[in-house]
């Protein structure tokens, strides 16, 4: 016990024998000896042609599909908008949602049946609205310049004292003093 090894000394090759000779001409012998790529270098390159060829396929396909799925919202929203008065496909409620709605608040009811009746074309409409009004709102509050200057500073000085951040404390208390008179701005301008 234990006086062995456990692991074979060796790697256990085997070597088969077949009944009949096998014959392989001069010729693709003489290419496989010459040839630069080994076997694994050869598989691993057939493998890459394969993941490249398969992925190219489903970035293909991906694209049709995309375009399709585009093609049908567009013709959903376009017959949602030109018909704004007919009801949408599957509005007469099923029995869980007519059970759900006798079990749920007046609220959750109306809210339900707001989220029935609101088209594609509705909603991107809203969603526009809703990105100017941040653009605008994004226009109109520019940073103010003397909070800019002390971030500047802060910057600077921490650059130049790279391995000393603490050495910067009069800018970062400049800063807060900005920043804390920004806020009670804001606050002023909340308030009224």
């Amino acid at each position: 016990m234990g006086a062995g090894n456990s692991k074979p000394d060796g790697t256990a090759q085997h070597v088969f024998n077949p009944d009949a000779p096998v014959r392989f001409s001069s010729e693709l012998i003489d290419s496989l000896q010459n040839s630069p790529q080994s076997d694994t270098t050869r598989s691993k390159a057939l493998e890459l042609q394969v993941q490249t060829r398969v992925e190219r396929e489903l970035s293909q396909l991906r694209a049709k599909e995309e375009q399709r799925l585009r093609e049908l919202q567009d013709a959903i929203a376009s017959a949602a908008d030109a018909n704004p008065d007919a009801a949408p496909s599957g509005a007469e409620p099923s029995l869980a949602e007519k059970l759900a709605d006798s079990l749920s608040s007046a609220d959750a009811v109306a809210e339900r049946q707001r989220r029935r009746e609101i088209s594609h074309g509705a909603v991107q409409r809203e969603i526009d609205g809703l990105r100017k009004k941040l653009d605008e709102r994004k226009r109109l509050e520019l940073p103010d310049k003397r909070v800019e200057e002390a971030k500047i500073k802060i910057v600077e000085c921490l650059r130049v004292n790279d391995r000393r951040p603490l050495d910067c404390w009069r800018e970062v208390e400049a800063f807060k003093k900005e920043v804390g008179r920004l806020e009670k701005e804001f606050v002023e301008r909340t308030v009224r």
